[in-house]
C-alpha cells in the first residue's frame, strides 16, 4: 500500500511535467522545422539509437549491478528535457529547431522508450531480468506520459496562445520540482543520497552524457548540418528528461533498491546541466551559436540573435534570400530594363520641352 500512493503521487507530478512542457509546443515551429529533414532525422538518430545504444556499451563496459544499469537505460532512453530548449536559447542555437525536436522525440518515445529499454536490459542481463522488471509498475508510467503527451498537445493547438504556453511551462516546471523533492524525500529506505556509492557509478553515470556529445558533434558535422543546428541537435541528444526514470524508480524497485537506483537520475541531471552548459558556453566562443562569440557574456545571454544582421546588435534587421540562378537574372534584366525605360523617358521628356522652347523663341522673333 505504502508503495501503491508514491507510485500514484509520483505519477501525478510527472503527468503534469509531460504535460506542461508539450502544451508549450508552438505548432507553428512545425510549419517552419518539419520540412528540415535533415536536421531532423539527424537528431531522431541520435535521440534513439546513439544514446540508448551508448547506455547499453557504458553497462557492459562498466558491469553496472542492474538496480544502476536499468535505471540508465530508462534515462538514455527517455525524449529530450524540456531545459535543453533553455540551454538554446540562451545560448542561442537554433532554438526553433530545439523546440521541434522536443516535440517530436517525445511523441517517437511512446513506442521508442519501451522497445530500447527491452532490447538494450535483455542484451545487457539476460531474459532472466525481463521477469524480475516490474512491467506493470514500468507500463503505468508509460500510459501516463502518452496521455499527458496528447492532452498537452491536444491543448496547444486549441489553446495554443503566448499566455497558455508561459503558464503550462511555469505549471510544468513547478511540477518536476514537485516531482524530485517528492522522490527525494519518500523512497523506501530512507532518503536519496549521492555520496558513499561505488566508484564506478560516479564514472559510469555520466558518461553516456560525454561519449552522446562527442558522437553527436561527430554525426552532426559529416551530415553537414548548420552550426547552431549542430549544437541544438548535440543538447537535445544528450539533455534527457529524467522525471520519467524518477517515476520509473518508484514504481519499479523497492526497498533499498529503489534508494539506490534513484540516486542514478538525481546524479545524471546534475551532470548532464554542467556538462551541457559547458558545451553552449564553449560553442558559443567558437562561433558556432547566432551570438558573437566576441559579445558580452551577460549581454548575450539576455538577447536573441535570431533575425539579427551580423554588423552586431541594434542593426538593422536583413535577411539575405538566395535565388535560384535563372530568377536571378530574370531580376536583373528587369531591373535593366526598367533604368533603360526610365533613360528613355527621360529623353522623351527634354525633347518635348526644347520642341516647346524652339516654338516660343519662334514667336518671340515674330
Amino acid at each position: 500500500m505504502t508503495s501503491m500512493w508514491k507510485t500514484a503521487v509520483s505519477s501525478i507530478f510527472l503527468f503534469f511535467l509531460i504535460l506542461g512542457m508539450s502544451a508549450t509546443v508552438d505548432f507553428t515551429h512545425f510549419k517552419t522545422q518539419i520540412m528540415n529533414k535533415k536536421a531532423i532525422g539527424t537528431g531522431i538518430i541520435c535521440q534513439f539509437l546513439l544514446l540508448p545504444l551508448l547506455g547499453f556499451v557504458v553497462i557492459k563496459i562498466a558491469n553496472l549491478e542492474y538496480v544502476y544499469g536499468i535505471t540508465l537505460l530508462i534515462i538514455t532512453s527517455s525524449p529530450g528535457g524540456a531545459y535543453s530548449n533553455w540551454f538554446c536559447s540562451i545560448f542561442n542555437a537554433d532554438l526553433a529547431l530545439s523546440v521541434t525536436m522536443t516535440a517530436i522525440s517525445t511523441i517517437l518515445s511512446i513506442g521508442m522508450l519501451p522497445l530500447n529499454i527491452f532490447i538494450y536490459s535483455k542484451a545487457a542481463y539476460g531474459s532472466e531480468i525481463l521477469d524480475t522488471i516490474d512491467w506493470l509498475g514500468l507500463g503505468i508510467t508509460l500510459i501516463v506520459v502518452i496521455s499527458a503527451i496528447a492532452l498537452g498537445l491536444y491543448s496547444s493547438y486549441k489553446l495554443g496562445t503566448p499566455r497558455f504556453r508561459d503558464i503550462a511551462n511555469k505549471a510544468g516546471n513547478l511540477a518536476g520540482f514537485g516531482l524530485i523533492l517528492f522522490s527525494f524525500l519518500v523512497p523506501d529506505g530512507g532518503r536519496v543520497t549521492i555520496s558513499g556509492r561505488p566508484l564506478i557509478f560516479y564514472i559510469a553515470t555520466p558518461l553516456p552524457i560525454v561519449l552522446g556529445l562527442i558522437f553527436s558533434i561527430a554525426i552532426t558535422t559529416l551530415a553537414k548540418l548548420k552550426k547552431p543546428e549542430r549544437v541544438s541537435v548535440t543538447v537535445e541528444c544528450c539533455y534527457q528528461n529524467t522525471g520519467i526514470a524518477i517515476t520509473s524508480c518508484l514504481s519499479v524497485f523497492t526497498g533499498d533498491d529503489q534508494r539506490e537506483a534513484l540516486g542514478v537520475p538525481f546524479f545524471y541531471t546534475g551532470m548532464q546541466t554542467l556538462i551541457v552548459g559547458l558545451y553552449c558556453l564553449l560553442a558559443w566562443k567558437i562561433g558556432w551559436t547566432k551570438a558573437p562569440r566576441n559579445e558580452n557574456f551577460f549581454k548575450m545571454i539576455y538577447t536573441t540573435y535570431e533575425l539579427e544582421d551580423s554588423d552586431g546588435v541594434g542593426a538593422s534587421t536583413a535577411i539575405d534570400v538566395e535565388l535560384p540562378q535563372h530568377q536571378n537574372q530574370e531580376l536583373q534584366e528587369t531591373s535593366l530594363n526598367n533604368d533603360n525605360q526610365s533613360t528613355t523617358d527621360k529623353r522623351e521628356t527634354k525633347s518635348d520641352t526644347d520642341v516647346t522652347d524652339d516654338l516660343e523663341m519662334k514667336m518671340l522673333t515674330q
